[in-house]
């Protein structure tokens, strides 16, 4: 049932006989080794995971757990789903000791662990928060707000892990017990329900996986499908579509309500049609992202517009300075786009999952790894006062009384290595683009590819045949979408046309070792617009370069010119800077020519009547300077801006 210790294995593995285009490389086959990502990296597990540790026992979440097993006395701290922050901690651990080993990691892992078992119920019931809080006759009363199922979908998340990374099983004992028990109440011969906040369809389609144990993807179904059918969480305010309820997964068009629920449940509907070889499903969830990317997405990859009930907005309602785009709502776009990516191989969804993690995802912790945004709003105006203790007005912040982002964070790093690339029984895909090695197969079969490059700084990106078969293979190299028709390719030092068209360059050839493969990828800045629908952007743009989405940020900027006041001239072409020292080498991009200020004194009323002339406005010649929006924020707290209005002449 387990793999190996030390062993990263991939979130998400189909079984053999899935109805996938694509699949993950095997446990250990997928090694981020240098660069940009692999910063990122040691700094979760060096720093991010040990104040995890701390953040969770000072906050009360892992008394909960030991307070309930009997070790200490007292009453609960925190929400009611305060679990579940313990449990993508430790599948963010998990997949760090399947990176490389750490006793002390293993050791704080297997600590957690007991507490977690010491906490389960006889009956196989665990949730920490609702023993100490409620009697045993009031479990399930509030499947909408009290998120038994959700905790569960985590725990089992975190089992999966440690045992395919870490040889851990303790906590898949844990797991199992507690799916026996749910198969005692839930299902087509028990109660017709399911919980508040999706997961746990995800979770038990992973731990199918794993098992084999073909009920267990039975109850993942059985939740999928209830809701919005038998289950609509009658009475519950602000109603189905909150919880994704409104109408059933099958029948959905559009996302809404919470985001972070839609998107956790599509991943586990996308799980569901890959296991069940369903066509329908899959085609249902493939129309649903494009309406999502096509109506809801803002520019950085962010979703979920509303901090009211960090809910998606209508279609094309994205506000940027009160946008809410909530951390946790990127890591569940990526993890749908994953799983469509590895359904379909089209190279559409790993573009998706390229913007999420570079611009969505990585805004929400600091570059020291141990400070996060909840909220990624897409602007910081002057004055703004720190009111809310999730707005970004405050700066990054150590944790929060809901914790769920930091710990989700901490899991996505650690796994990232298997967002890079993937196989097929003749070849091997590279989708995203870091320092590494990635192998298919074993033994003399194997195709191995290491890369070299320092993307996203710069575009080239080297690749090494290490090991290859006596056959043709293929080798599928990703074309994102902002760099098709400027892209080169060399193979042994000879061109390789490229068709401005296609996602993929692939090279089919019998490879020898030492081959050297160069793409070279084009980081021209280039400004982008908005759809006329979306009235919060009309008349500005964006600046992006690469994979990253920019802002101006004040600390940048010179003498006293404010970026609420900024206006630009997208036919002047944006200059790279030198690399900022402060900001891991990240290179800025530098706006003159006609870039300018633009200024008012105050009025007693801001509405002229159209046309008037108004003496008071001035625009003066400025130079702005960009930087990536997910450096922002990490000197100072002061005004930001990604969309610039354009400069009327």
């Amino acid at each position: 049932m387990t793999t190996a210790p030390n062993a990263l294995a991939s979130p998400a593995i189909p079984t053999a006989g899935a109805a996938v285009a694509l699949r993950p490389l095997t446990p250990g086959s997928a090694q981020i080794t240098g660069g940009f990502w692999h910063t990122r990296q040691q700094r979760n597990r060096d720093a991010g995971l040990r104040s995890g540790y701390e953040q969770l026992e000072s906050s009360g979440t892992f008394r909960n757990l030991r307070l309930v097993g009997g070790a200490e006395q007292g009453e609960a701290s925190g929400m009611i789903f305060q679990d579940s922050d313990v449990y993508k901690w430790l599948e963010a651990v998990a997949f760090e000791l399947g990176r490389e080993d750490d006793r002390a990691l293993r050791d704080m892992a297997r600590e957690v662990t007991a507490w977690v078992a010491s906490a389960q119920q006889e009956d196989g019931y665990l949730n920490s928060v609702h023993t100490l809080r409620h009697s045993p006759t009031e479990r399930y009363s509030n499947l909408a707000w009290n998120h038994e199922l959700y905790c569960y979908g985590h725990l089992i998340q975190a089992a999966v892990a440690l045992s395919r990374s870490a040889g851990e099983d303790q906590l898949l004992e844990v797991a199992l017990r507690i799916v026996d028990h749910l198969r005692t109440l839930f299902g087509p011969e028990g109660r017709h329900s399911t919980g508040g906040h999706p997961v746990i369809e995800m979770a038990l389609l992973e731990l199918y996986r794993l098992t084999g144990r073909s009920d267990i993807k039975d109850l993942a179904r059985f939740f999928l499908d209830v809701r919005g059918r038998e289950e609509t969480f009658p009475g519950f305010h602000p109603g189905p579509g909150y919880f994704s309820a409104g109408v059933p997964v099958r029948e959905t068009d559009s996302v809404e309500g919470h985001a972070v629920r839609a998107l956790y449940l599509f991943a586990g509907a996308t799980d569901q049609a890959i296991e069940d070889d369903d066509a329908e499903l899959l085609a249902r969830t493939e129309s649903v992202f494009a309406d999502l990317m096509a109506t809801k997405t803002y520019v950085t990859g962010g979703m979920g517009a509303r901090w009211d009930w960090e809910a998606f907005g209508d279609p094309y309602e994205m506000t940027t300075d009160r946008g809410y785009a909530e951390t946790c709502a990127a890591i569940g776009a990526i993890q749908w786009a994953w799983r469509l990516l590895l359904a379909t191989g089209k190279g559409i969804y790993a573009d998706a999952v390229e913007r999420l993690l570079y611009n969505a995802f990585l805004a929400g912790v600091s570059l020291a790894g141990t400070e996060y945004f909840y909220v990624n709003s897409l602007q910081l105006r002057e004055g703004t006062k720190a009111d809310e203790g999730r707005s970004i007005a405050h700066g990054r912040r150590g944790w929060f009384d809901c914790a769920c982002c930091p710990p989700n964070i901490m899991r996505t790093f650690a796994s990232l290595d298997h967002l890079v690339a993937t196989s097929t029984p003749d070849g091997l895909q590279l989708h995203q683009y870091a320092t590494g090695t990635w192998s298919t197969g074993e033994g003399d079969g194997r195709l191995t590819v290491s890369t070299v490059t320092d993307f996203p700084v710069d575009g080239l990106v080297r690749l090494t045949v290490d090991a290859a078969p006596n056959a043709p293979q293929r080798l599928s190299l990703r074309i994102p979408g902002w760099s098709r028709g400027a892209a080169t390719l060399t193979v042994g030092g000879t061109d390789v046309p490229l068709s401005p068209g296609d996602d993929y360059a692939t090279i089919e050839v019998t490879f020898q070792v030492g081959d050297v493969i160069e793409l070279r990828l084009d980081l021209s800045a280039r400004f982008v617009g908005a759809h006329h629908r979306l009235d919060a952007s009309r008349g500005s743009v964006a600046l992006e370069r690469g994979p990253l989405v920019y802002a101006i940020e004040q600390e940048d900027q010179v003498a006293a010119a404010s970026v609420d006041d900024a206006a630009v001239d997208p036919s002047i072409t944006p200059v790279p800077g030198s690399p900022l020292a402060a900001l891991d080498g990240a290179i800025p991009l530098v706006l003159s020519g006609s870039a300018v200020a633009v200024s008012a004194a105050a009025a007693a009323w801001p509405y002229p009547v159209h046309g008037t002339p108004d003496a008071e406005i001035t625009r003066t010649a400025a130079t702005w300077t960009a930087i990536p929006y997910y450096a922002w924020g990490n000197r100072t707290v002061a005004p930001m801006r990604v969309w610039l209005p354009l400069e009327a002449h």
